[in-house]
Parts: structure tokens; C-alpha cells; sequence
């Protein structure tokens, strides 16, 4: 087993809730067979262990509730032919290859069978940033950069334009947490926040009152705001110093 030692926390702080319970694991990448005895040693003798590696040898790592399938995460046939023998999983590990391609692939074929309240965590992101594995500082294709768009998916309830409408990632996961190298995505159904006020309001500041030629001003400016605002939106520009429409 080969772990960069920050990723031992991470695991516990999201998966310690799991121990000891029926649960069903899949981690792709198992090289010699070390991380899946950890977990099976960490999880306890409930959980059912899956591993996948493109090495036929690694067949020979297989025991007691832990297989090994064998095939590319790059071959998204393979992936769904996985997928239909495998129960739904509570926790998708991706240890694999590490490039672009097999990263993006891996989750889009795979992050829906993960669990409503189950974890997908991809490790060893940092290939993100290596142009031996496809990758580049804001390179465009890179998984780093691919997965940036769930930020906006995540929060797409609050979204007022088209170009963002919640889907089934905004409904089905309910946090992500970006670690160096790694993401953690926490599954959990959600409806549109609701937000509810109360109490008494107690205090009151003082209100400046606009009458006359001082309120025509005042809404002539505020037309000015929003209209350059939107005019700048439609053509990606950020407002004059990131300002609020006033």
C-alpha cells in the first residue's frame, strides 16, 4: 500500500461512521492488495469489499468478502457491466490511474451508484496539475477543473438565470470537501433551501427619505446599476469593484 499520510484523516473524518456496519465498499486501484486489508480491517467483517484493477494479478488479493474486478476504469462498458453486478455502494474510492480521462469517466459512470446518504471520494488529484497525466495549472479537461462545476451544481437552487437550473447532482449531494489532492462528495437528498424569519424586530436604524427630485435620481441610478449590470453579465464582465446593485 503507497498513502500520502494527510489521507488517512480525511478517511476517518468520513468514513469512521460507517465501522462496524453492513455496508458495501468499492475502491478502484488495488495494486497489491494492502488498502483493501486496511479497510476490511478498519470496516470489520460486515463490510463487503470490492476492488478493480486493470492487472489480472491482482486476482490473487482476493479473500474473504473482498473481489477484484478486472478491466479498465477508462472503458465506460466495462464500467456498466461493473455496475450491474455490484450492489448499491455506501463508498466509491478512486485510486486508479489518476489521469483525465479515467477520473471523469469513473464518476460519471459511476457516482450514481453510490448510496443517496453515501460517500465518492477521488484521491490523488494532484495529476490535475501534471502534464504527464493530462493535466496543467487551469488546463481545460482536467479533472480539477471538471470538478469545479459542481460548485455551481451544488448551489444551482439559488441560480436566477437559465444557464443554471438545479439537475440531479444539486438534489442528491449535500456537501463537497476539496482536501490537497483529494475531493470527498457526501451524498444526501435535498429540496430547495427553505429560509425562515423569527422573532420581533427590535431595532431600527435610521432610514433616509427621498422625495421629489432626490427619489428620481435615486431610481434613475439604481435602472443605471441593474441594466449595466446585466450588460455586463451577458458578456462574462465582473461589476466596477465586485459592487452590489444599490
Amino acid at each position: 500500500m503507497d498513502k500520502w499520510m494527510h489521507y488517512f484523516d480525511v478517511y476517518d473524518r468520513h468514513f469512521s461512521k460507517y465501522r462496524g456496519k453492513e455496508i458495501v465498499i468499492l475502491e478502484i486501484g488495488t495494486w497489491h492488495g494492502g488498502s483493501l486489508q486496511m479497510w476490511k480491517s478498519y470496516f470489520g467483517d460486515k463490510a463487503k469489499i470490492y476492488g478493480m484493477d486493470i492487472n489480472p494479478d491482482c486476482k490473487n488479493v482476493e479473500e474473504e468478502n473482498v473481489k477484484v474486478f478486472i478491466g479498465s476504469q477508462a472503458d465506460r462498458e466495462f464500467l456498466r457491466k461493473v455496475k450491474s453486478e455490484l450492489p448499491p455502494l455506501d463508498i466509491l474510492i478512486d485510486d486508479g490511474g489518476h489521469t483525465m480521462l479515467q477520473q471523469i469517466v469513473t464518476f460519471e459512470e459511476l457516482f450514481d451508484h453510490v448510496k443517496p446518504n453515501g460517500v465518492y471520494l477521488c484521491e490523488d488529484m494532484h495529476t490535475s496539475y501534471w502534464t504527464r497525466w493530462g493535466g496543467g495549472y487551469k488546463r481545460k479537461g482536467t479533472f480539477i477543473e471538471y470538478t469545479k462545476n459542481f460548485i455551481d451544481k451544488l448551489n444551482a437552487f439559488n441560480s436566477r438565470e437559465r444557464s443554471l437550473k438545479p439537475d440531479s447532482f444539486t438534489r442528491s449531494v449535500d456537501s463537497l470537501h476539496f482536501y490537497d489532492s483529494m475531493l470527498v462528495i457526501e451524498k444526501k437528498p435535498r429540496e430547495a433551501p427553505v429560509a425562515r424569519q423569527t422573532g420581533e424586530i427590535t431595532l431600527s436604524g435610521p432610514q433616509p427619505e427621498y422625495k421629489g427630485l432626490a427619489l428620481i435620481k435615486l431610481k434613475a441610478r439604481y435602472m443605471y446599476r441593474h441594466k449595466m449590470n446585466r450588460l455586463l453579465n451577458f458578456f462574462g464582465l465582473p461589476f466596477k469593484n465586485g459592487d452590489m446593485i444599490q
